[in-house]
């Protein structure tokens, strides 16, 4: 074997970092293992985990190569400027993650709240929308998001649509709206029907249904109120 650039698909399939973070996670590796999927590639020298585990200890870890330059990265043998630019890029994200604010998402306490939330992009549509809330363990809303379109039928609002953005949420809870565009948000047969299918579904999963409200033209009806739930 070449001991040229070493690269990452080089090294036996069990010390790959990417297999290994495909098939365990990213949380089953090392820092030098992540950063040395960054790199790609060592040098004419070292291989690129070696190559990596240099870089971290010229900046004693992690805690030091967040706050590393464009300059002092390019200083260290190996590191050119494609390289440092594509670790400095990952810890920006990452800070950038780290310093997201969450204070300012909107916050569901009753129905009224749910209803306001979504009154203005549903009262004047002309089909019918399926929409999902997913709410934290605080009610506050992490996600819309639009299941289906046409008319509400038990067989077509199918669960596994509805819970499987609310597990890649890690949501806690969930709201389901639609709107009538009648203007009437009187509930239907069908309407209990899929709201007791979800309500059950959650159950089995740990996800809670907190409510389901219809959208009229300027007003809605709550099933949890009405008893449904």
């Amino acid at each position: 074997m070449s001991t040229n650039s070493l690269m990452i698909r080089d090294f036996p399939q069990d010390e790959r970092p990417r297999e290994r973070f495909v098939q365990n996670g990213p949380a089953s590796l090392s820092n030098h293992e992540l950063i040395a999927i960054l790199l790609r590639t060592g040098t004419k020298d070292e291989s690129v985990l070696q190559l990596s585990n240099r870089l971290l200890t010229n900046f004693e870890g992690l805690r030091l190569l967040k706050d590393a330059t464009l300059e002092e990265m390019t200083e260290i043998k190996g590191i050119g400027q494609a390289k440092a630019i594509q670790i400095l890029a990952a810890v920006e994200i990452g800070r950038r993650i780290t310093n997201l604010n969450y204070t300012d998402r909107y916050v569901i306490r009753s129905p009224e709240d749910g209803a306001n939330y979504v009154m203005n992009d549903m009262r004047f549509l002309s089909q019918e929308h399926f929409v999902c809330l997913y709410l934290n363990t605080k009610n506050q809303v992490l996600h819309k998001q639009t299941i289906f379109i046409g008319s509400l039928n038990a067989s077509i609002v199918h669960p596994r649509e509805v819970f499987r953005e609310a597990l890649k949420r890690s949501a806690a809870s969930i709201i389901c709206l639609h709107n009538h565009p009648s203007g009437d948000p009187s509930p239907s047969r069908e309407d209990i029907e899929v709201t007791k299918r979800l309500v059950e579904c959650g159950k089995m999963i740990g996800i809670d249904v907190l409510d389901h409200l219809i959208i009229g033209e300027n007003k809605f009806v709550s099933l949890k109120e009405k008893g449904y739930l």
